[in-house]
């Protein structure tokens, strides 16, 4: 089995959903089903069940990717750490996060400086209004971003972590006091707007644009910084939603932070260029995106 061959089964067996996979190697999804039915002629087991609803591993299937994935984890990680010598020990690599949550993947940072001490690992904060321009104007080499995130430009790595979604409003709002809001509540609020274009896809996951019941959820003023936001809820201008961690590093007078029930928690991953060859991004990804 080629290594590539490899790489296009791992990223099935992780994205169960021939469309992703193939926008994440950059390649047709022909390609792809092509690779995974030569795979199980040759193997001679079924290693996906394929149905109009969805993708799953067999047992079979389940059994090579565990056997699959370390071995191909090292032989990767070997190259890159080649590819980064290589680069000079004097590289730069910039990475950008959303506030707190730089902190919650410290461990994941602090393991990739201890295998490459010689690079230069600037940290930059990102906006929750515009967290995707800097990453694509290179300010920044591999940005922590929440999913979903479906830009033909950028490559996604693994899920990180999770952040419960909670909603910021003033101290003195009727639903300060509450345990938890609805999203049907929603369609009673004005949330803020934002000024920048974040993809539909990303805000929905944060900020619904429509209750389960199908009402509209009004936007309010338009903000361009976190700063903004926290000001919008304050004043009463409106209210808007966050990752929880702001609850604790971003705490503020005038503001209460209250739990959204019937909202996923967001999905964090690392994002990068798709079209960057620097080495030092791909370590990066390799060794920060494992868990600890």
């Amino acid at each position: 089995m080629e290594l590539r061959d490899i790489e296009i089964f791992l990223t099935l067996a992780e994205q169960l959903h021939f469309a992703r996979t193939a926008e994440r190697l950059r390649i047709t999804p022909s390609r792809v089903s092509h690779v995974i039915k030569q795979q199980e002629r040759n193997i001679g087991v079924p290693l996906f069940e394929r149905t109009s609803r969805a993708v799953r591993l067999t047992p079979a299937g389940e059994r090579l990717y565990q056997h699959l994935r370390p071995a191909y984890r090292q032989i990767m990680e070997g190259i890159d750490e080649v590819r980064a010598s290589g680069a000079g020990a004097g590289g730069t690599l910039a990475l950008g996060t959303v506030g707190p949550q730089s902190w919650r993947v410290h461990d994941r940072v602090e393991r990739f400086r201890s295998r490459y001490p010689g690079v230069d690992l600037t940290h930059r904060d990102l906006s929750l209004v515009d967290p995707l321009t800097p990453l694509r104007s290179g300010e920044v080499d591999v940005a922590l971003l929440w999913m979903p995130m479906r830009e033909p430009d950028l490559a996604i790595g693994r899920v990180t972590h999770t952040s419960p979604v909670l909603l910021m409003l003033p101290a003195d709002h009727p639903y300060a006091d509450r345990e938890s809001v609805c999203l049907e509540d929603f369609g009673d609020l004005v949330l803020v707007g934002h000024r920048s274009p974040i993809p539909p896809a990303m805000e929905e996951v944060l900020q619904p644009f429509a209750t389960p019941s199908g009402r509209r959820i009004a936007r309010g003023p338009l903000v361009a910084t976190w700063d903004d936001r926290l000001k919008a809820v304050s004043t009463g201008q409106a209210v808007a939603t966050c990752p929880a961690e702001a609850a604790r590093f971003s705490p503020w007078p005038d503001v209460a932070y209250v739990p959204v029930s019937g909202l996923a928690p967001l999905r964090w991953a690392f994002a990068w260029r798709a079209a960057d060859d620097n080495p030092l991004v791909r370590a990066f990804v390799r060794v920060a995106s494992d868990s600890v």
